[in-house]
């Protein structure tokens, strides 16, 4: 009963509207109290939750992002992909998918590989005859490419929980990437073909497509510097992120000049109140997990697990049940600092794969990216357009279904998460 108690109190804060990181850090101060425990636990905690040198590739992949963003580059970018692609039936929605690919290979961050593209792609593909709806649910899922392409901000915390290899992780995000990329793909061909969206384009010529590649050269060749980098072993994603905070400043203050003083200091700001935000939360996540884990709750659920589940598929389906359901209320991240310390003895009790289970959580809460009434990369979206809600909601309802096709596919192919971490 106390596993049961626990959850509904915990639901209870939320539904409260009690901010995330203050429902975690509260309920678990509470609990021991309860036990008459000391608070200095929770001192110790606030400190020991930040107490990691690869906690500091969050704030600098958010840098890196905030000021490719505040720097324009999604227009050279889309552009560049959109003459090679743009003439093929769907076109400028594969150049949109592409864009957010390249684009998720930089930054980490699902709202801005979002938000950098549908600024582009949206007046684009809306002027050339691309239902609204489509247009802005494809850029919403597009979007959430971000949070699973490496680099990953949601995979750097899954690695620091589970202390698990980032670099593996990171590798095994290339497949599922590419398989959602290519899902999402053939969905907008099948839409071009329904919709009749074919011959609007004229092919570029040569001199087109080299121009427009040679003026997005400089962003390809960040998230080459970037993703190369910790493959080939030069650098560890904390470098990259770095690595790639300096070469974004570079980049667009004095390659592309398109970054002013003041837009720097507007991505400073925002990369200071997202940081602060998500530490906050892990903060709280490890004073709720200290407590969980007094109370003995891992051990209640893999007892729970032991008793009325007996196969692995049992939990998965069980797992991807809770995360649908919950990510109706809540945002990415907060679902992986809440769920994994919980899930996880579990998942190795089970003898799960943990980078592959780190994969599969990944992109059920990418979902939640997308699934109304909290979905961010659907405010960020609607915010864009300047459209009801309910109107991206509906555009995007296809790629849910697409997601959790994904879903299925890595569960019964798991070498499209393993394949390639297993070739390093």
């Amino acid at each position: 009963m106390t596993l049961l108690y626990i959850g509904i109190a915990l639901l209870t804060l939320l539904f409260l509207g009690v901010p995330v990181a203050f429902s975690l850090a509260g309920l678990g101060a509470a609990l021991l109290l309860l036990r008459d425990l000391p608070l200095a636990m929770v001192a110790q905690n606030l400190h020991g939750a930040l107490d990691n040198f690869v906690l500091l590739s969050v704030p600098l992949f958010l840098l890196m992002s905030n000021l490719l963003l505040k720097g324009g580059v999604g227009k050279d970018l889309f552009e560049a992909v959109q003459k090679w692609v743009g003439h093929w039936p769907g076109g400028l929605g594969i150049s949109a998918l592409l864009s957010c690919g390249i684009f998720s290979a930089i930054s980490g961050s699902s709202v801005a590989t979002a938000a950098t593209v549908a600024t582009v792609a949206i007046p684009e593909m809306t002027k050339r005859g691309y239902g609204r709806g489509f247009t802005l649910g494809l850029l919403a899922a597009g979007g959430t490419l971000g949070i699973l392409i490496p680099p990953s901000i949601p995979l750097i915390v899954y690695g620091v929980i589970t202390e698990e290899s980032i670099g593996k992780l990171f590798l095994a995000g290339v497949g599922p990437g590419i398989l959602l990329i290519v899902l999402f793909g053939i969905y907008t061909v099948y839409y071009a073909w329904r919709t009749k969206l074919y011959g609007q384009e004229q092919k570029a010529g040569s001199s087109e497509k080299w121009a427009a590649t040679l003026r997005a050269l400089p962003t390809i060749l960040l998230a080459i510097l970037i993703i190369g980098g910790i493959y080939a072993g030069a650098f560890t994603p904390t470098e990259a992120s770095a690595v790639g905070a300096f070469a974004s400043f570079i980049l667009t203050a004095f390659v592309l000049r398109s970054l002013s003083l003041r837009q720097f200091f507007d991505a400073v700001s925002q990369t200071l109140k997202t940081t602060i935000v998500l530490f906050l939360i892990v903060i709280g996540a490890k004073i709720f997990g200290k407590a969980i884990t007094l109370y003995q709750v891992p051990a209640m659920l893999s007892q729970v697990v032991d008793t009325h589940i007996s196969s692995v598929d049992g939990f998965l389906i069980l797992v991807t049940a809770v995360l649908l359901i919950i990510g109706l209320f809540l945002e990415s991240l907060s679902m992986l600092l809440i769920m994994v310390p919980v899930l996880f003895p579990t998942v190795l009790d089970l003898g799960i794969d943990p980078i592959w289970f780190g994969i599969y959580f990944v992109i059920l809460i990418e979902l939640a990216l997308i699934t109304p009434p909290v979905g961010m990369n659907l405010f960020v979206i609607q915010a864009i357009a300047g459209t009801p809600l309910s109107v991206v909601a509906r555009g995007v309802t296809p790629f849910i279904f697409i997601m959790l096709g994904s879903v299925v596919l890595v569960y019964i192919f798991p070498d499209i998460v393993n394949w390639v971490p297993n070739r390093y």
